[in-house]
């Protein structure tokens, strides 16, 4: 399994990369740095990677592009795209394993809100 992946946002049609978003997936965690004049860069561990989707319009299909989501349980980004990257299907596959074993060496598990609250549930009184 690779340990790294940088990839760079392209354009939808013909898919060249002259945006200046760059997408560096490592085992550990997953950055995105964005911008020219003001430059942005975002941090997510792979341990709060929760989900992952691959989306690949009939245009990005044509030219070779995905765009990968990412459903996290980070609070600046908890839904991060890569968009319109080469080899989507293999960086989905890798961010989605290396979430997995991200949260197994952490000892992370996964909690779902169901929406209950406390006040949600009836006490007997044991009298």
């Amino acid at each position: 399994m690779a340990t790294e992946f940088v990839e760079r946002k392209r354009w939808l049609f013909f898919g060249l990369p002259f945006t200046f978003t760059k997408y560096i997936i490592k085992e550990n965690i997953l950055t995105i740095d964005s911008g020219l004049l003001k430059k942005v860069e975002n941090d997510c561990y792979m341990y709060k990677v929760q989900d992952v989707e691959l989306v690949t319009s009939l245009a990005e299909r044509i030219f070779g592009t995905g765009t990968v989501i990412c459903y996290t349980g980070d609070t600046t980004h908890p839904k991060l795209l890569l968009s319109h990257i080469k080899n989507a299907k293999v960086i989905k596959d890798f961010i989605l394993e290396a979430s997995e074993q991200a949260r197994m060496r952490r000892r992370t598990l996964n909690t779902l809100d169901i929406g209950a609250g406390a006040g949600d549930f009836e006490v007997d009184d044991m009298e």
